[in-house]
């Protein structure tokens, strides 16, 4: 009984101490990586028209990010596992940060293409290399909540960069430059300075925490090798295997939908907002408007990665969210005010940032160990071109189209998630319990 009691006290002292280290560390690096890589819908504000980029070029610079992005993903998430999280991840986000720096200076559409290229290199593989970070610390049944509190990050860069992001344009014209080049200037050196941090602060195992007793360093080791071993069983373990998994293929699909609303929300809400007010509408008073759907978002990234955790229900709660996203989409595409088009994007960020609580976490749970690396970064490069067509279609096509066609988009994940093996079924829920 003693013996029960002390393993329930190093598994409770463990995870705190996890969680605490760990998780507010990768949520800030994460709202900086993706402000960095939205802001440009704040900046077409002024830059659209200072460069002469049409809605159409501006939704192809848009999605530019996604296809240097595709292609480095795999590669950079093998790189990470044999050099390890710690440097890559510092790698990442110095070469990142310069290169947004650089935005500040460009003089033509053609050098903004050429640097929004860039930074699809240097920042691919910083998702998939997280996720894949996450299961090295947290167990199964704790992933759903370590990874919403990492997603959590997307609607809070939303939430601080409209109006960050908007009073740069609108206040700051130092030495001459518009306030769009000042944006990427200030908010690119956070990335630079973190990632010097992310040498010195992040651990790469956790064998290697000097934060940790060794006895919770034992018994962390343990729990997560036993997951390892029952992920071997029932998912493939090389890659020529995982290749033909069709549920990889599945999770693929299910995620380019959420990419494509997601993408092509973040890059043009700030427009939406604008076409809708009234004339003399000031971009800061359009930042604190595009702050609302995001604001919505957070609760229900997090409730729905604690509840899907405590269920151990993660494919009803990813439907579900689907369904939420589908309403709002649907409704942006027919109302005609800003308080009803508020509404309906913060219906549609509900459905949409909750997918983000989930899924990442029910990703993990269809690969084994040795399959992992490639296959987390495959489903992201996969996803990732989403990322490209969502700008793309709200530029192409008028606002009701654009959205209906997203709405298109998100039917076919809620049909191709029915089919999904739940794998994760096969992982009890009381790993490590029994001692």
């Amino acid at each position: 009984m003693s013996q029960n009691i002390n393993i329930q006290e190093i598994e409770s002292s463990t995870l705190k101490k996890t969680m605490v280290r760990i998780l507010p560390f990768i949520l800030v690096l994460y709202i900086v990586a993706f402000l960095d890589r939205v802001n440009m819908g704040y900046a077409a504000l002024e830059m659209n028209a200072e460069l002469a980029l049409s809605a159409e070029m501006f939704g192809l610079l848009s999605g530019f990010f996604y296809i240097s992005y595709c292609l480095f993903e795999v590669p950079s998430n093998m790189i990470l596992q044999k050099v390890g999280a710690k440097f890559w991840i510092a790698r990442i986000m110095i070469t990142w940060g310069i290169i947004v720096i650089l935005t500040g200076f460009v003089q033509s559409a053609v050098h903004r293409y050429i640097l929004r290229f860039l930074l699809g290199v240097a920042e691919a593989g910083f998702t998939p290399g997280i996720i894949l970070y996450l299961t090295y610390w947290f167990r199964a049944r704790e992933r759903g909540k370590a990874t919403a509190a990492f997603f959590v990050a997307l609607p809070l860069a939303a939430l601080v960069g409209a109006p960050l992001s908007t009073w740069i344009i609108d206040k700051i014209a130092w030495g001459g430059l518009s306030g769009w080049r000042w944006m990427f200037i200030l908010e690119g050196l956070p990335a630079v300075m973190l990632g010097i941090i992310v040498l010195f602060y992040l651990t790469n195992r956790p064998a290697h925490a000097k934060w940790l007793t060794n006895e919770e360093k034992t018994w962390l080791e343990g729990e997560l090798e036993t997951e390892r071993k029952l992920a071997a069983k029932h998912n493939k373990t090389s890659h020529r295997g995982m290749l033909k998994d069709s549920n990889v293929w599945k999770l693929s699909v299910f995620n380019i939908a959420g990419f494509v609303a997601v993408n092509g929300l973040n890059f043009w809400i700030p427009t939406i907002i604008k076409n809708l007010s009234a004339s003399g509408t000031s971009n800061m008073e359009v930042g604190w408007l595009a702050m609302i759907p995001p604001l919505v978002a957070i609760p229900s990234i997090l409730f729905v990665g604690w509840n899907a955790d405590r269920t151990n229900k993660h494919k009803q709660h990813l439907a579900v969210c689907v369904s939420i996203a589908m309403v709002g989409l649907i409704g942006c595409a027919f109302v005609t005010t800003i308080p009803l088009m508020i509404l309906m994007l913060s219906i549609a960020s509900a459905g949409l940032y909750g997918i983000s609580g989930s899924f990442y976490a029910y990703l993990t749970f269809f690969f084994s160990e040795s399959t992992a690396p490639a296959g987390i970064a495959l489903v992201s490069t996969l996803s990732s071109l989403g990322g490209f067509i969502g700008p793309m279609v709200l530029g192409v096509l008028n606002l009701q189209q654009g959205m209906l066609v997203i709405t298109g988009f998100m039917l076919v994940s809620l049909l191709t998630l029915i089919t999904l093996n739940q794998y994760h079924r096969k992982f009890p829920l009381n790993v490590g319990k029994e001692v």
